[in-house]
């Protein structure tokens, strides 16, 4: 009896939480839909629907909503970030879990001390140092900025190759192969659920940053600029009786290719986090 009291309260504290966080989704999603163009907080369904804001967004940009260039640069940095930060991480991993050499420990001790502060700690001397090298207002720039240390972040990828059999890698190495070899052939081949987890770790991270857009990014013209700033431009108290419905409709179709990428990955992506939680 008592282990059923118990689950109904648990059952019931998960309904309200997921409902708590689902509402501003949902308003988010409802507006977006919305005829009225500005904020409207008296009424959480809109009073009359339409598909105008899409129509806006995606077929007919202004000076101040130019979403489709947007979407393209935002994609384009995420996309080589992705690949760039997915070949650090994977490699550092793997060496750091299957390499023994000099400095390993203390190397492990303080990319994971780094680790503790926030990146955008950084971002003044980060903005100088491209400065200096002509990059701020590129997508170089800002593609650099993103893969430069994402090899620290090697700990969950390092925790699953350090399930891997050694003597997978061990009989390769009596054949012949080398490193680079077993890394390619033997380890990446069965390492799928981690490959995942990491590639989609660094589409997400230029996907959704705004700090380092907006710093690096600075010229001011719309056409250059990311998803996540050219949508908070229109937050501007000038701007958001006119385009907060096209706002919404933005932060909606930003979440779609995450959502389609997690519903298709979802079982590598929680094998991956499990895998690499077994070993530190």
């Amino acid at each position: 009896m008592k282990k059923t009291i118990k689950s109904i309260i648990r059952h019931l504290i998960l309904s309200v939480l997921a409902i708590v966080w689902l509402i501003p989704i949902i308003w988010l999603f409802c507006t977006s839909f919305s005829a009225y163009p500005g904020i409207n907080i008296s009424k959480f369904f809109p009073e009359k629907w339409t598909l105008q804001n899409y129509r806006l967004l995606l077929f007919d940009t202004d000076t101040v909503a130019q979403f489709p260039n947007w979407f393209m640069n935002t994609l384009m940095i995420a996309v080589f970030t992705c690949i760039i930060s997915s070949m650090f991480v994977l490699m550092v991993s793997y060496a750091i879990s299957c390499m023994r050499f000099k400095m390993r420990k203390p190397f492990m001790n303080i990319a994971i001390l780094l680790n503790l502060f926030p990146g955008f700690l950084a971002m003044i001397a980060v903005y100088f140092i491209l400065k200096s090298l002509n990059m701020t207002n590129t997508r170089i720039g800002l593609i650099l900025v993103y893969s430069g240390s994402s090899g620290l972040g090697y700990l969950v990828a390092k925790g699953f190759f350090d399930t891997i059999s050694k003597s997978l890698r061990e009989a390769a190495s009596i054949e012949g192969a080398s490193q680079l070899q077993i890394f390619t052939k033997i380890v990446l081949p069965i390492s799928k659920p981690i490959i995942v987890y990491t590639v989609i770790s660094a589409f997400l991270v230029p996907w959704m940053d705004f700090i380092f857009a907006r710093i690096i990014l600075n010229s001011g013209i719309s056409s250059e600029q990311t998803v996540a700033i050219g949508l908070y431009r229109m937050l501007d108290k000038t701007l958001i009786n006119s385009y907060f419905a096209r706002f919404c409709a933005g932060g909606v179709i930003v979440s779609i290719p995450i959502s389609v990428l997690f519903m298709f990955m979802q079982k590598f992506y929680v094998e991956g986090i499990t895998g690499g939680s077994v070993k530190g």
